[in-house]
């Protein structure tokens, strides 16, 4: 079992920065794929970025390619998603997921994540 705890939202305008943290404990981080998926009321979980355990592999949503940035750090057992350009449209509750892994692939789905954290909110304001 691995836990995962999410920090770094917050209220933002419009075309700023937030930095996000999943902190991964209780097994080897390295071995986990990690998403990052967002839900904003009324609507359904949505992938956001995902990397491989070894960070070698990264998939974005078209949504936030450009924007965002996912990255890891195995040594700290934390997995970053860097957000610019914020947009209004971005405000939801962001939860981090992982996965073990067998191999070095890159994950997508909701459904293929074990492993969820309680999420943390991100406000654009326009």
């Amino acid at each position: 079992q691995v836990q995962l705890v999410e920090s770094g939202g917050g209220l933002v305008q419009a075309g700023g920065s937030l930095r996000l943290l999943c902190a991964g404990s209780g097994r080897i981080f390295s071995l986990y794929g990690v998403g990052w998926f967002r839900q904003a009321p009324g609507k359904e979980r949505e992938f956001v970025a995902a990397i491989s355990r070894s960070g070698g592999r990264i998939s974005y949503a078209d949504s936030v390619k450009g924007r965002f940035t996912i990255s890891r750090d195995n040594a700290e057992n934390t997995v970053y998603l860097q957000m610019n350009s914020l947009k209004p449209e971005d405000t939801a509750v962001y939860y981090c997921a992982a996965v073990f892994s067998p191999s070095d692939t890159v994950l997508t789905g909701t459904g293929e994540y074990i492993h969820w954290g309680q999420g943390t909110q991100v406000t654009v304001s326009s």
